[in-house]
């Protein structure tokens, strides 16, 4: 019997429109209503997870920024970090402003970045649909680097570094593989999205890398709510569709890799699924938990 199902957002449980389907919500709530945690795994900051967590009437915990964050929502607060340390923050972005090569930092509740762009051009077309206080809140900065020198307090979650061309992107990846004691996370396809432009939807792809705390992972985050709630390794799904999902495929008792995800990723995991464009998810949960 499955007791906690970890599931990550972007290309998993939304679709190309970063939409959750109606049969995914069903399917999910019904898993709840019979005792199975529901744990959504994203790299997202904390608002951003808490919105869809609400739209799922998920009680529980959360996992943000590729596991740097454990939130209770019940409690509202952080119960688990693994930020990324200022002066790495710092580290990273000097080698991006040296490279001349785009690059966003995300702190708990904000997106730090000088322009909207690749993936921030995304969670900025969400924000159209939704009310204030929900939100992505999204911080235009000219000097970033001075920024964030000069602040104080402040938690990093991970940096997101983008490019379309993957020959600069390579280059850049070899820089940051250089940089010691965080985690770099190996990129082998693009990162393809949907943006609407006027009436249409217009697809946009790049290849993107996330770096966090070297602890910083979602399996580890998933293995300490396991270990809160008393739930065995061979009592947890995780479903997932890119390289930030691996510890989480290879370790979790049921490995769950969405058909959308590149064969590489696949591989990792004891099962494929549907993609996420055809209840790939809710399909798992039909499958294991409620039949």
């Amino acid at each position: 019997m499955y007791k906690l199902i970890a599931i990550d957002l972007d290309g998993t449980l939304l679709n190309s429109y970063g939409v959750i389907s109606e049969e995914d919500k069903i399917n999910l709530k019904k898993a709840m209503e019979k005792g199975v945690k529901v744990v959504l795994t994203s790299g997202r900051g904390t608002m951003s997870v808490k919105n869809f967590a609400n739209e799922l009437d998920i009680q529980g915990d959360i996992i943000c920024g590729n596991g740097a964050i454990v939130y209770n929502l019940q409690e509202d607060k952080i119960i688990y970090n693994q930020y990324i340390d200022k002066k790495k923050v710092l580290q990273i972005i000097r080698i991006c402003e040296e490279n001349s090569i785009y690059y966003n930092v995300f702190t708990e509740d904000t997106i730090l970045t000088s322009s909207l762009a690749y993936n921030v051009l995304f969670y900025n077309q969400e924000n159209v649909k939704k009310p204030d206080n929900k939100k992505t809140n999204i911080n235009i900065i000219q000097n970033i680097y001075k920024y964030i020198e000069e602040r104080e307090k402040e938690d990093y979650l991970k940096i997101c570094i983008c490019d379309k061309n993957d020959v600069i992107f390579g280059g850049i990846m070899k820089k940051l593989k250089e940089v010691k004691n965080v985690n770099v996370m190996e990129v082998a396809h693009m990162a393809r999205k949907l943006i609407a432009n006027g009436t249409e939807y217009v697809p946009v792809e790049y290849y993107i890398t996330e770096i966090m705390n070297q602890n910083a992972d979602k399996w580890n985050a998933v293995k300490f709510l396991a270990d809160k709630l008393g739930i065995e390794t061979s009592e947890i799904i995780a479903i997932g569709d890119n390289v930030n999902d691996e510890q989480m495929l290879k370790n979790a008792g049921l490995g769950v890799a969405m058909g959308n995800s590149a064969p590489y990723i696949q591989k990792m995991a004891k099962e494929v699924t549907l993609d996420n464009n055809s209840g790939g998810v809710g399909h798992i949960v039909e499958k294991y938990i409620l039949k």
